[in-house]
């Protein structure tokens, strides 16, 4: 009897071994246990110690700090600088100053004439009189002077950018050595923080316009160059065979095939380009780059958020206008009859005509008396908000206290916790998730990434930035599914959005950043708060596209099967749409991780407060350190939130 009991046993123990082997990620967490049994006891004879160990710790401020200093003692003096970054620097004034000089001789009524012939005959009738609307409400809010110098230095910047963008994407789209080789470099020059190299440029190149426009091209090039590479990289294999069944060389297939074929992602890489780089305006005017940036920067430095706003809702106008211009002449590429050449003639030659007819009116300059000022306006509703809404409102108590409260129940513990947990606790969960998500690679550098950020000396700051995103991760993806949903269900929900989410995706960060210190106060609560307002928009597009993508098919039957609408939605859309929704998790992370900088300009500390020091100081070491320990943060999170096409294959 016994026997057989013992038998039984074994073969029970037997099958709940095979049945675990067969859930992956079981089989992952055991053996990420084992090895932990085996690792953890020697990390921690060691270096017993909570957080991460001194020991292993490497101090980048001496080697950093004598880089800053040689630059500085040989800016002046050393060949690299005087034949080769002082041809770049002397380049890039001329060609800003060349632009800003046609702008400003074509006047106001030849820049909004042409602006609007173009829109006219890339996007349709009402685009262009949005355009023309556009143009003339940067006039009437006095900013005609600076959205010229801003449009100037953007044109000179985005070329810059498609240029280098497109050479790049080039390669990656034609070598795969390439393509590995410079993924990791793309991903660093979009993770890594602006103000984090706007001081080695600065360093470089000194303050002012040849700074401003080369720290945009380092943020905005990333975007061209991906998707060039993406469309040569996909284009048409049957095409492509055809074409070389012909006999056509390298070069012909490119020119004639690949280029052609993926001209749908280099206008939507031109789009994305003017986006990120008029997101730069307002932090390249902290290097001196004038325009509109300047008057956002000056106006919230002085707390007057009225001119403030009137000087970025010409950055938001620019940015709608642009990016609907690009968009809509993508969807129209290809479908222009032979009659195109000749209607761009005669637009051409009417914004001539309209331009010449200001010059000889001598009404070049936008007049002073059709200026309208909101400034004034803005202020009182401002001071309205902070005096009825910040504290005292019955009941539900100010936006002051909510603020406290969040800090108080959510920041401070998740902040606490991480804090309080052994480092090497930290890599586990961190391999765990990333395993779980991914394989083994993944997990592997996301836990490489992490340890990074010790071997740098910032963990605890780390932490507390890591704190402020998931709370602001959470935040974002309620309310950005709840708004995804609510819009995927309604075609009126939709366009109400819209125009708010294109707002919130344009606005510059520093110009909304004021009325959420007004309302929420100083500390890591705007810092969320702000962080929120930028990630919502991508989070809501997201989930509204992928749930629309649902396969209709799929919700026919089930409305067959009687099923209710909330059924249809958590039974169909929302496992269909799984891996939209992962893209958008992991967007929100990004986003939100791209916030940290601004939120320590308002309290948020850590890592955020670091950077801004950096810069503020010329300190390059605690700059720089803060900014690569930023991208490490991200890396991590991006491995922890994506999962791989393989295990997605494996999942389905």
């Amino acid at each position: 009897m016994a026997t057989v009991t013992a038998t039984v046993g074994h073969s029970g123990v037997s099958a709940l071994l095979k049945n675990l082997g067969r859930h992956r990620a079981v089989g992952k967490l055991l053996l990420l246990a084992v090895l932990a049994a085996v690792i953890v006891p020697v990390l921690d004879s060691h270096w017993a110690s909570g957080t991460w160990p001194g020991a292993l710790t490497v101090d980048l401020s001496a080697p950093l700090g004598r880089a800053s200093e040689w630059i500085i003692d040989n800016r002046d003096s050393h060949p690299l600088f005087l034949y080769f970054f002082g041809y770049v620097s002397s380049a890039v004034v001329l060609s800003v100053r060349a632009v800003y000089v046609v702008l400003l001789a074509a006047g106001w009524a030849g820049v909004t004439a042409v602006a609007a012939l173009v829109a006219w005959r890339t996007a349709g009738v009402r685009l262009a009189l949005g355009t023309a609307a556009a143009f003339l409400a940067c006039g009437l809010l006095g900013m005609w002077v600076p959205t010229m110098q801003t449009l100037a230095l953007m044109v000179v910047a985005v070329l810059a950018s498609v240029l280098l963008g497109a050479l790049l994407g080039l390669a990656a789209g034609l070598s795969d050595r390439t393509y590995r080789a410079l993924r990791p470099v793309l991903d660093t020059m979009q993770v890594l923080p602006a103000f984090a190299y706007l001081l080695p440029v600065v360093l470089v190149f000194g303050i002012g316009v040849p700074a401003a426009v080369l720290a945009t091209v380092v943020y905005a090039a990333p975007p061209m160059a991906r998707l060039t590479a993406l469309g040569l990289r996909d284009a048409d294999a049957g095409v492509m065979e055809a074409v070389t069944s012909l006999g056509a060389t390298a070069r012909q297939r490119l020119l004639t095939a690949r280029l052609p074929l993926a001209r749908k992602e280099l206008l939507l890489g031109l789009n994305q380009t003017i986006m990120m780089a008029l997101s730069m305006a307002v932090i390249a005017s902290v290097i001196g780059a004038g325009g509109l940036g300047d008057r956002v920067y000056q106006a919230l430095a002085s707390v007057d958020v009225g001119a403030a706003l009137a000087a970025g809702i010409p950055i938001v106008l620019l940015a709608v206008v642009l990016d609907r211009v690009t968009g809509a002449a993508g969807e129209r590429l290809g479908s222009d009859s032979g009659a195109t050449a000749v209607r761009w003639a005669y637009a051409a030659a009417a914004a001539l005509a309209v331009a010449l007819a200001g010059h000889l009116a001598g009404r070049l300059d936008w007049p002073a008396s059709w200026t309208l000022s909101i400034a004034e306006p803005v202020n009182r509703v401002v001071d309205w908000m902070t005096n009825h809404l910040y504290s005292g409102v019955p009941y539900i108590g100010g936006t002051a206290d909510w603020a406290g409260h969040f800090t108080t129940w959510v920041l401070d513990p998740v902040r606490d916790g991480l804090q309080w947990l052994p480092w090497w606790s930290v890599l586990l969960i961190v391999a765990a998730l990333a395993w779980l998500i991914g394989t083994w690679r993944t997990a592997l550098t996301a836990v490489l990434a992490m340890a990074a950020i010790g071997v740098l000396g910032v963990w605890k700051p780390s932490l507390d930035t890591l704190s402020q995103v998931l709370a602001a991760v959470a935040v974002t993806l309620v309310l950005g599914f709840a708004t995804g949903i609510a819009a995927a269900r309604s075609e009126r929900v939709e366009r109400l959005l819209r125009p708010v989410l294109d707002v919130f995706q344009t606005m510059p960060q520093f110009v909304y950043l004021i009325p959420v210190v007004a309302l929420f106060g100083v500390g890591r609560a705007p810092a969320v708060a702000a962080a929120v307002v930028y990630a919502l928009p991508a989070v809501v597009r997201i989930t509204t596209q992928g749930l629309r993508a649902v396969d209709p098919a799929a919700l026919e039957s089930a409305r067959s099967l009687g099923a209710t609408g909330a059924q249809q939605l958590r039974q169909v859309q929302l496992p269909l749409a799984r891996q939209s929704l992962l893209l958008a998790v992991n967007q929100g992370v990004v986003l939100v991780l791209a916030v940290v900088i601004i939120g320590g300009l308002v309290g948020g500390g850590a890592l955020g407060y670091d950077v801004v020091f950096g810069l503020a100081q010329g300190d390059l070491a605690t700059g720089l350190v803060a900014g690569a320990a930023i991208v490490c943060l991200g890396l991590m999170l991006d491995r922890v939130t994506q999962p791989t096409a393989r295990t997605t294959k494996k999942g389905a």
